[in-house]
């Protein structure tokens, strides 16, 4: 007699099912086995330990034990982690956006008992609402259309297989400079002029698309491009999908405004925001922004980080039952705290009042979503009285109920982490973060790090409590990949304490293995799985920008400043075959495509800062510095290393006690020795662009 499973699952958001009377099981063989020799269909139940839709329809029907005997009844029912297994939850996300569907979690998907989707959906309410019908009808009409008309279910599976596995063939293209030009102002007239962000709600950072304005404003000037970066990140900053007590933003806004968001916090949302925070801060000086920066650092340290230095995955958007009740204040609690003067104080700057701003219509209250929309900045010894103010809301905080910690330990998120702490720690000059990322780098090696049966390094994909997933996916390696040369470029950064390691020959390993196991020869792409994964029905090669990013964005500019690092061009040339062959699809949908066109503008501007010289050290911090959108910084602590074909090799024997030079497009300056002169230098170089 089946059981749940999933006490003996590592995931939190499986656990989080472990006592439902539902008989989950988790994914494998076993499952589909039982799927076959009962000849019932797949129940397949997707979402994350975040996602507050998931716990509605958890406590709706999940924990129900009427529905779950139904489900018992008539479903093989198997639940899955979709960050624990990324390509489970593509490839049946995909079927359901083959189905018409607009997607989304929990995602629920029925199949076939060897796996194959027949039909789908999203979140079923229980009783019918809202032109959804219950869920049971569901159940019931679905297993008896299984049963009762196999021809239909052979249909729809046929047409989905179809449609999943169509591979399109191997061909190429070319993406061109003046794409960098074109495209951008096409993006800024769907700009929120007002509040920054894409037009409408719900609001989302779309950091590629931002990272692509951004760019842009490097050659087509700051207005509109970079200054609409700069609103969209002050007014995130100033908006309640920015935790103004505890730090780091939320998934994303349910408004138009930032005002209130939907309240799961994200390690990859973040890590990509604090990039553009700091080449935002860079260029513009804004204090805000440098503000949210240092706090979203401050929150990664005290709430999501483990012992061994990794990150966690995700705080739950959910507390007590309800979303947002840890975030969200009435006033009644902010008098208690702050007293009535201090209240109505502190509310002028956080729109907070004795109304409310917020209806939180599902539970019948109106509640306060702390955010600076509508003030302007405050003097400086206001700010030093608000700066009080917070602290006492946040201890207060601090004591109710936590919203869930998923702690599972990912290579890929972590990654991304990695690389955004020591890109935004040379930008603003915190040597601090480039060590904690150092700290959290070792700590994915040491917990993820394993010799596959060929005796070749790979990384697994994440890990908690003892438990590990593996083999990893491309975009682990991928993201690790990018981690490592960060690490490598800042290793001699002043103030980072960085132990003794080869990143660079991890960089190459990561390299190596996405070469070797995720391109797929037949379409010339990155597949998410290996070649060898037994337990999806098919390898797929998403291109398209995610709130997660793909995978060959982040490979192109890995293997961009992996063969300005090494000297070596073969990297090169294999960034040039999978931008080619990235081409006809990027062409059908440059907006979705944004990352794979911010590869490409490295790929045509990225300036390689080359320092050399006993006495280098000012010339290399200086290098470092440069925001790390356009360079890549080669510290020839040991020139003899370096290929003697490059044209950096030739250079350093003529460096003298110091110098630095700048190579692009396989020529480089001539050395300079002071800062100064390497200001001027690279002051000189125009970004191409037909602009330009």
């Amino acid at each position: 007699m089946s059981s749940n499973e999933l006490a003996h699952a590592a995931s939190p958001y499986l656990l989080q099912h472990a006592n439902n009377p539902v008989h989950w099981h988790m994914w494998g063989e076993a499952a589909l086995r039982e799927a076959q020799e009962s000849n019932k269909p797949i129940l397949l139940s997707v979402g994350y330990a975040a996602c507050h839709w998931c716990h509605v329809m958890a406590h709706e029907s999940f924990e129900d034990a009427e529905t779950a005997a139904v489900m018992n009844e008539l479903f093989v029912n198997i639940k899955v982690d979709r960050e624990e297994r990324p390509d489970i939850d593509h490839i049946y996300m995909s079927a359901l956006h083959s189905f018409g569907e607009r997607g989304g979690w929990p995602m629920t998907m029925f199949l076939t008992p060897q796996g194959e989707p027949f039909w789908g959906g999203t979140y079923f309410p229980k009783t019918e609402q809202y032109g959804r019908p219950a869920f049971v009808t569901v159940l019931r009409s679905v297993a008896e259309i299984f049963h009762t008309e196999p021809e239909k279910i052979a249909q729809n599976t046929k047409v989905i297989r179809e449609a999943l596995s169509h591979k399109k063939q191997s061909e190429s293209g070319t993406l061109a400079a003046d794409l960098l030009d074109s495209l951008p102002p096409q993006i800024a007239g769907f700009a929120d002029r007002t509040n920054g962000g894409l037009r409408g709600a719900p609001k989302f950072p779309n950091t590629p698309i931002f990272e692509l304005l951004w760019r842009a404003g490097a050659h087509l000037g700051k207005a509109p491009y970079r200054d609409l970066v700069r609103l969209t990140l002050t007014r995130m900053s100033k908006g309640g999908i920015y935790d103004h007590l505890g730090g780091g933003f939320a998934r994303y806004s349910v408004d138009a405004y930032w005002r209130v968001p939907h309240f799961e916090k994200m390690l990859y949302d973040n890590a990509q925001l604090l990039e553009l925070l700091a080449l935002c801060h860079r260029e513009f000086g804004d204090p805000l922004l440098r503000q949210r920066a240092r706090e979203i650092v401050a929150w990664l340290s005290r709430e999501m980080t483990t012992p061994e230095g990794a990150f966690c995955a995700s705080l739950d958007a959910d507390s007590e039952g309800e979303e947002g009740r840890f975030y969200v204040w009435s006033w009644d609690e902010l008098v208690s705290v702050l007293g009535e003067e201090d209240a109505r104080f502190f509310g002028r700057f956080y729109d907070a009042g004795p109304e409310g701003n917020w209806d939180d219509e599902p539970h019948g209250k109106i509640v306060t979503v702390l955010n600076q929309l509508k003030a302007d900045p405050p003097p400086p010894e206001e700010e030093a009285r608000l700066a009080a103010l917070r602290q006492k809301l946040f201890l207060v905080r601090e004591k109710r109920p936590h919203p869930g910690l998923d702690d599972k330990i990912m290579a890929d998120w972590n990654g991304l982490m990695i690389a955004a702490l020591v890109n935004a720690g040379t930008t603003l000059g915190e040597p601090s973060w480039v060590s904690q990322a150092g700290r959290a780098y070792a700590a994915i090696v040491e917990l993820l790090q394993y010799t596959n049966d060929s005796g070749q390094r790979r990384l697994a994909h994440s890990t908690r409590a003892g438990a590990i997933v593996k083999p990893g996916f491309a975009l682990d390696h991928a993201a690790m990949l990018r981690a490592a040369l960060a690490l490598h470029e800042a290793r001699h950064m002043e103030g980072a304490q960085l132990p003794p390691h080869d990143y660079l020959g991890d960089a190459i390993a990561w390299a190596e293995a996405v070469r070797d196991d995720y391109l797929d020869q037949e379409t010339g792409l990155l597949a998410m799985s290996t070649a060898d994964a037994g337990d999806v029905i098919l390898r797929l090669s998403p291109t398209n920008d995610d709130a997660i990013p793909n995978a060959h964005p982040v490979y192109l500019t890995g293997l961009i400043r992996l063969a300005g690092l090494t000297g070596d061009d073969a990297w090169l040339t294999l960034a040039d075959q999978l931008m080619a062959t990235l081409a006809p699809v990027v062409r059908e949908n440059f907006a979705g495509h944004a990352g794979i066109l911010n590869a490409l503008d490295l790929r045509l501007n990225g300036l390689e800062i080359v320092t050399a010289g006993t006495d280098r050290k000012t010339l290399y911090e200086a290098a470092l510095a440069v925001p790390f959108d356009r360079r890549i910084v080669i510290d020839l602590d040991r020139p003899e290393t370096f290929p003697a074909n490059h044209p950096a090799a030739a250079q350093a024997k003529i460096a003298g006690e110091a110098a630095a030079f700048v190579c692009t497009k396989g020529t480089c300056s001539a050395p300079v020795h002071d800062v100064a002169a390497l200001e001027r230098l690279l002051a000189s170089f125009t970004p191409a662009g037909s602009a330009a």
